[in-house]
């Protein structure tokens, strides 16, 4: 385990063209003071090219490091929700210094080095609103760090291994994770955590929650807890290897997102019950005003997220599946739930055709082949309406949650603070027998 405060790389743009950063105060090139405010960024036979807004070149290189001077920031557009329904460019301004980096299509990276504490500040204040209660930032921002050095431990000692996709001619298994990413840290978005600057940083609770928890993490058999979140369950939490690789953490169990004990999903039986019924739970909420409070504007825009329903024409259900999945299925036949973890997210899928019969997993591959974007969860069942001649002309899904449900949820987390629950009741309720010890001052 660490015992000092670490600097974190991350990754604002990826695989970018061009874009243009305005300087707010002092940066430093190679040690000479940047007097332009506006700088231009493109990649130019496999070097980063960093020009001024007139046109003069101040540095060609494969990798170029503009160190901040003080409290100085930076300011650039940044497209945010990337392959999410709620996708958009916004305008952000960041502290610390920045390392643009050219990639072989030529292409860059533009990263920003920050010490952790200062990049949860912002995180906590992106994933939800500012405005939300205390004791639920400071379990957020708990969670976050822990999750976020655990996987930097487990990217260190994983850096060689093969990346998660097993494929076979009738099953197509692939989950996504950090490990993905070379050359930074985490990306800035949702792939990662949400990483949206300081204009987010409008609560004075926010740098309470972070000095209140400043070097406190979730631990568990001396290790770091692995703690991920997401922002609404459903009813009840996930496990991890619905999501991910075939692993077990102890506290990473299913366990309901209420005061009463619901039993966990055995059968398609009992996913139809559960995702076509509104059971109470923490996260089940409509309340505009705490949810006003509580959600960033733009997740504001998805309110039916406890429980949901998607339906498609049969023929546009095959061609979104052609287009995301690069798979002509023919004429679709049916869509089974081959596997389910205990929250009713499918894990395994079997998607029927007259060309082609496939098994796809897991549960985000499965949210991305069904949606032109993505859905909100692989937490559903399937009916179909059926032509007077049996043919099946429409799919619908009826569904429930938002998220991979594994660990917190943000929602269901949220409504327990505003409850009157403190972080560490919040933190032992979703992440079963895991300790908080401070690792640094």
């Amino acid at each position: 385990m660490i015992d000092r405060e670490p600097k974190i790389k991350v990754a604002l743009l990826q695989n970018y063209r061009a874009s243009t950063i305005t300087l707010n105060g002092d940066f430093y090139l190679t040690g000479r003071q940047i007097t332009a405010k506006s700088l231009n960024i493109a990649n130019r036979a496999g070097n980063v090219i960093l020009s001024s807004a007139s046109g003069e070149e101040l540095a060609s290189q494969k990798e170029i490091k503009l160190a901040a001077c003080g409290q100085s920031t930076f300011t650039l557009d940044v497209k945010i929700g990337i392959g999410f329904h709620w996708q958009r460019i916004c305008q952000q301004t960041f502290c610390g210094s920045i390392i643009a980096l050219a990639n072989p299509d030529f292409s860059f990276h533009l990263i920003n080095v920050i010490p952790l504490e200062d990049y949860l500040t912002s995180v906590i204040s992106s994933e939800m609103s500012a405005q939300a209660p205390l004791e639920f930032l400071k379990a957020q921002a708990i969670t976050a760090r822990s999750w976020l050095v655990a996987m930097l431990t487990r990217k260190k000692r994983n850096a060689n291994s093969l990346p998660p996709d097993q494929t076979e001619d009738k099953e197509i298994i692939r989950w996504h994770d950090t490990n993905d990413h070379s050359f930074f840290d985490v990306c800035a978005d949702d792939h990662c955590q949400r990483y949206q600057g300081l204009s987010q940083i409008t609560s004075a609770d926010v740098k309470t929650a972070i000095a209140a928890t400043r070097g406190v993490y979730l631990v568990s058999n001396n290790k770091i807890c692995d703690a991920r979140y997401y922002k609404a369950c459903g009813g009840r939490t996930e496990i991890f290897p619905t999501a991910w690789e075939d692993k077990t953490f102890p506290y990473l169990q299913s366990v309901t997102d209420h005061s009463t004990d619901y039993a966990a999903i055995a059968s398609e039986d009992d996913a139809g019950k559960w995702l076509r019924d509104k059971p109470a739970a923490y996260c089940n909420t409509q309340d505009k005003e705490l949810l006003g409070k509580i959600l960033p504007s733009f997740d504001q825009e998805t309110m039916n997220f406890y429980r949901w329903q998607v339906s498609y024409a049969r023929e546009e259900l095959e061609e979104i599946l052609q287009k995301k999945s690069g798979i002509d299925f023919g004429t679709l036949r049916n869509l089974i739930a081959v596997k389910r973890g205990p929250s009713g997210r499918i894990s395994k899928l079997k998607i029927e055709g007259t060309k082609r019969t496939v098994i796809v997993g897991k549960e985000l591959e499965i949210r991305s082949w069904l949606s032109p974007s993505h859905l909100l969860s692989s937490a559903f069942v399937v009916a179909t309406e059926l032509s007077p001649n049996g043919v099946i002309e429409r799919f619908v899904l009826d569904g429930g949650g938002w998220g991979h449900g594994v660990g917190l949820c943000q929602i269901g987390a949220a409504v327990m603070a505003e409850k009157g629950f403190c972080a560490e009741d919040i933190l032992a309720h979703y992440f079963s027998g895991a300790k908080l010890q401070k690792l640094y001052e």
